[in-house]
């Protein structure tokens, strides 16, 4: 049943008129009123007369401002650390913690948030002239990357990290340098002085605990000074050019190696063959010998004609030139066969040179230099 519904039995559920007092909504302006005369009597307001009204307007103002001002302290503390970066957090000046990427709140005017980026790589350069070990002078340029590897040691370990890093790495670098010849420090050297140089400079930062981690060092440029740098430049030619032939004479010894070492094997098998073929060559011709003694203390004459003639034969079968000895003559005829073959071969065809008098052969009939050499029946007797 509803609050106002007639026939209520008397009863008045009127939220607004309790006591048999009809209240309407509450006033504001009331409210406000009796929260400044609260505050007013905790700062020491007056009351009574015109003056209280005046004060509770003050007082209603004051308190606006301070929950405004209040909400705006709170708002003014949150604040956001990016992924790449680490939050160094003072309180009153003082190192309190560290804090991770992400939206986080602080006090205002307690806290002071130092936002260090830790992903970064950044570059240092340093360059000069400077003295080798030989008291050359050489144009040295230098790069060192790095990162903050520790944010609170990076604010407050030295006053400037990224400057002292500087005057370390151009320390590192003039002692390495001073002590290389210049001809390391401008060719074939520089990346052990580069090398050298990061372990100097790694062992000069340690103590100062700088918070920086060294990425990497690059040796940029090295030239000597511009007075002597066209001499310079013809010295570094010729060891460059020097260093070419080098490597083009390994290349063509490694060329010809294989190849002599080849022959080397070939000449060695062919030798070994040679001697494998004048030794059974020479026990044939032992066998042939003790198989012809017997021939010979037989038939001493007979085998000594046929060994005559089968030597002739041998002798007569290499040469291309034939003499002819006429029986009761003194002509000797000389049949150039060397010449009638070549010329036979290129198709011309001409009557053989001799001495008086002159042997016609017939054109069908090839020469056969055995033929020039009598050969005897009964010189074959004496085989068994």
């Amino acid at each position: 049943m509803a609050w106002n519904e007639p026939g209520n039995n008397g009863k008045n559920n009127d939220p607004w008129n309790q006591g048999g007092r009809n209240q309407g909504p509450p006033d504001m302006d009331e409210v406000f009123r009796n929260l400044s005369k609260k505050l007013g009597g905790i700062f020491g307001g007056g009351s009574g007369g015109t003056s209280a009204g005046n004060n509770g307007g003050s007082s209603a103002l004051v308190t606006l401002i301070l929950i405004l001002a209040l909400l705006g302290w709170l708002a003014s503390g949150i604040y956001t650390i990016k992924e790449s970066e680490r939050g160094v957090v003072l309180r009153l000046g003082q190192y309190h913690g560290e804090v991770n990427p992400g939206i986080n709140w602080k006090p205002t005017f307690i806290d002071q948030v130092l936002p260090v980026d830790v992903s970064s790589v950044e570059t240092l350069k340093t360059d000069g002239f400077m003295l080798t070990q030989d008291q050359n002078l050489v144009r040295v340029t230098f790069e060192v990357q790095y990162r903050i590897e520790d944010p609170r040691a990076y604010k407050f370990a030295v006053t400037d990290p990224d400057s002292s890093l500087m005057q370390a790495t151009d320390a590192a670098l003039r002692y390495v340098v001073g002590h290389s010849l210049m001809d390391d420090v401008l060719t074939k050297g520089r990346e052990l002085i580069r090398q050298n140089t990061r372990v100097e400079l790694e062992n000069i930062i340690k103590p100062y605990n700088l918070g920086l981690q060294i990425v990497d060092v690059n040796f940029r440029d090295a030239r000597p000074p511009e007075e002597v740098k066209a001499a310079f430049d013809d010295a570094i030619a010729a060891q460059e050019d020097e260093q070419r032939f080098i490597r083009e004479a390994e290349a063509y010894a490694r060329e010809i190696e294989p190849r002599a070492s080849g022959q080397v094997y070939r000449m060695e098998q062919e030798a070994k063959a040679y001697k494998q073929q004048t030794l059974l060559k020479a026990q044939g011709e032992v066998a042939r010998f003790q198989k012809l003694l017997p021939e010979y203390l037989a038939a001493p004459e007979v085998t000594r004609k046929r060994l005559y003639i089968e030597t002739m034969e041998q002798v007569y079968a290499n040469t291309s030139k034939v003499l002819v000895d006429v029986k009761n003559g003194n002509n000797m005829m000389y049949i150039p066969l060397d010449k009638m073959i070549n010329q036979s071969n290129s198709g011309a065809v001409t009557q053989p040179q001799s001495a008086e008098p002159r042997l016609q052969l017939p054109e069908s009939r090839p020469v056969d230099t055995r033929s020039a050499t009598p050969r005897s029946d009964s010189g074959r007797t004496g085989r068994g």
